[in-house]
């Protein structure tokens, strides 16, 4: 259920971002006597209107098999407690909920949260020598290579 969630959300932003192109192409190329609606209703009545409008749904369709991963690193929370909020606060996220080595974050922006639909949350959880960090691709890149070259650094300081 979760992922067709997610499916609608990218097929509206898509719509959204598709209906904003149309509207700023007709503000700045000036006035042709025609709404956005019918602009949008004949570029639809064309093959290269519905292979767009298809290219959309399949896209929405299977980005979010995409759009989310989980990476691992080698530390442990409660060890590094420090270094794991020092990575999300950097990376712009809070604790939101922590239970049986499991940690919840959240994006602290609301410019964030909107970019990414409100799919905002970041979960890291301990499985032996390892965390995984799982969410949204680009909350997780950019969390995962600061933790990971804090875990170096911890590292080559203690040889």
């Amino acid at each position: 259920m979760r992922y067709f969630v997610r499916a609608v959300k990218y097929f509206a932003a898509f719509c959204v971002l598709y209906v904003g192109i149309v509207w700023l192409s007709m503000a700045t190329g000036g006035d042709m006597g025609v709404s956005v609606w019918e602009q949008i209703a004949a570029t639809f009545q064309t093959t290269r209107g519905q292979l767009l409008g298809l290219a959309v749904v399949l896209l929405s369709a299977v980005y979010p098999r995409w759009g989310f991963i989980s990476r691992r690193v080698e530390c442990f929370l409660d060890e590094d407690r420090e270094q794991v909020f020092n990575a999300f606060t950097l990376s712009g996220y809070k604790l939101c909920s922590e239970e049986d080595g499991r940690m919840v974050f959240r994006a602290t922006s609301i410019i964030d949260k909107v970019i990414m639909l409100f799919e905002d949350e970041i979960t890291i959880e301990q499985y032996g020598q390892w965390v995984e960090v799982k969410g949204i691709r680009r909350g997780v890149a950019r969390v995962y290579y600061r933790l990971e070259s804090y875990m170096q650094n911890k590292r080559r300081a203690n040889e």
